[in-house]
């Protein structure tokens, strides 16, 4: 493709060279250019791509897309933009031949129930027969292949080579977890939304390499709301109603408020199953779910209305693919053998820890055991607040180390502990997770519900100078083996 044919959407501030040069592959790390390559030039918060024009231009490339003037030899072509991270998304959605445009798109942001929400999609849209594309913190879906996920919302030249990679391989509708930095670092920038969905929000990702303040993180949400042909919010919470002022699409609410236009009424929580009826522009039915908890109604109803705004889908449908859904580190059962339970969730923030441990206080038939740490280099102001919460819900609460990264566990664990004083709860401090876990387990009792905090799908656990591999399934069943609750 033509470089002229690449950049003809961008306001280009100055071009030095010809435009008339063919372009065979697209990079934004400097590693991966070669001859007939455009390289993008990303200014980050630790790295600068335009640093490395030189190197570059050793690999052969000819072309590159900058956002600051740079001097280079002649027979070079050099595009100045504005804002390369724009940039960057323009390029790859014309070099893929806007895939996203080909597909049924949902896009789900929100603080949290972003991951829960995108599988429900996945499950109705497969009782449908749909073919279907995901993205999000777990893994990368295409059909049934499984790809590696590196972060909740890649990079906007990875984005749209997965809806490419969808597109050839004849998948018709794709459901994508959009992150608040994907928003605000253009990631999603030329992603062709058919629906948009607001479940939450809730205090988090607030630190210097992420939003400097809660209005930030809100606004940055905000923009999938002017970027999407239809939008489903959350109306039970002020900043849904906020979002929905906001919106410049067409508006379908949900909740259990009367007011909301998908709602669940009638609702029941047992052990094995949650039920509720439901009331929506597509007809009234009772829907039921493996999933627990009132958050995974919220759930349910925002994956009911991103689903029903796609063409073909029925409220059949929908209650069919609600019956079984699999999300793999939320709620997640590891089998023990013995009297008790253990459970895997991803609840890393104030407010998902306290919806977890509610949910399974309900339910519980003996102690409500509370694992938990707080990531290191993220907001310190949650740590508090999440052992207050342990400390009022839990009936024992385990405080160990998540992910620590450059920060002392000790440190991180005992600004948990300031919040977790201001209760009644009985705790221990145990700072390596895998001993915590074993102490779990070897004090359990028959009825206890023990709850793995922080880590749900995470399969590693990053200090500050190393990734160690933990798999916390794999810690469970190693540990009963070593405790001799499990035969090898």
């Amino acid at each position: 493709m033509l470089l002229r044919e690449l950049v003809k959407d961008l306001e280009i501030k100055s071009v030095q060279g010809s435009l008339d040069i063919n372009i065979e592959s697209i990079a934004y790390d400097s590693r991966k250019t070669k001859q007939d390559s455009l390289f993008v030039c990303i200014e980050g918060t630790v790295v600068d791509g335009h640093m490395y024009i030189s190197d570059a231009i050793l690999n052969g490339t000819k072309a590159f897309l900058v956002q600051k003037h740079i001097d280079v030899p002649e027979g070079v072509t050099v595009v100045e933009i504005e804002d390369t991270r724009y940039g960057l998304a323009c390029v790859s959605d014309a070099f893929f031949s806007h895939p996203s445009s080909k597909i049924n798109l949902v896009g789900i942001t929100g603080t949290k129930g972003k991951t829960t929400t995108t599988y429900m999609v996945k499950s109705i849209l497969q009782a449908a027969e749909h073919k279907i594309g995901l993205i999000g913190t777990v893994a990368n879906l295409i059909g049934d292949e499984i790809l590696y996920a590196t972060r909740t919302t890649p990079e906007s030249f990875d984005l749209q080579s997965l809806f490419g990679e969808m597109v050839e391989k004849k998948v018709d509708s794709a459901v994508i977890e959009v992150s608040s930095q994907g928003l605000e670092l253009h990631r999603v920038a030329k992603c062709d939304f058919d629906v948009g969905v607001f479940t939450n929000f809730s205090r988090d990702h607030i630190g210097p390499r992420e939003h400097a303040t809660l209005e930030d993180y809100f606004n940055a949400k905000a923009k999938l709301f002017k970027m999407c042909k239809q939008a489903v919010i959350n109306i039970d919470s002020e900043q849904g109603k906020k979002m929905a002022e906001l919106a410049s699409c067409k508006v379908y609410t949900y909740g259990i408020c009367e007011a909301a236009d998908i709602r669940a009424t009638d609702i029941v929580k047992e052990t094995e199953y949650t039920s509720f009826y439901l009331t929506s522009p597509w007809g009234n039915t009772s829907i039921r779910t493996n999933l627990q908890g009132n958050f995974n109604i919220y759930n349910a109803l925002a994956a009911i209305g991103s689903c029903c705004l796609i063409p073909g889908i029925t409220l059949e449908h929908v209650k069919e693919g609600l019956k079984n859904v699999n999300v793999p580190g939320r709620m997640e059962t590891v089998p023990t053998d013995g009297n008790y339970s253990v459970l895997i969730d991803y609840a890393h923030t104030p407010d998902s820890l306290e919806k977890v441990l509610s949910t399974v206080k309900e339910f519980a038939k003996g102690r409500v055991v509370s694992l938990f740490g707080c990531g290191g280099d993220r907001d310190p102001g949650k740590r508090p607040l999440m052992g207050e919460i342990s400390g009022k819900i839990a009936d024992f609460s385990i405080i160990t180390s998540d992910n620590p990264r450059t920060e002392e566990p000790e440190k991180i664990i005992n600004d948990i502990e300031a919040g977790i004083t201001k209760t009644n709860g009985k705790y221990i401090k145990i700072t390596d997770r895998r001993q915590a876990i074993k102490f779990a387990l070897e004090n359990a009792q028959d009825g206890d519900i023990i709850i793995l905090a922080g880590k749900g799908h995470e399969t590693y656990q990053q200090f500050k100078d190393k990734t160690v591999h933990f798999d916390e399934r794999e810690v469970v069943d190693e540990l009963l083996v070593e405790l001799g609750r499990r035969k090898k």
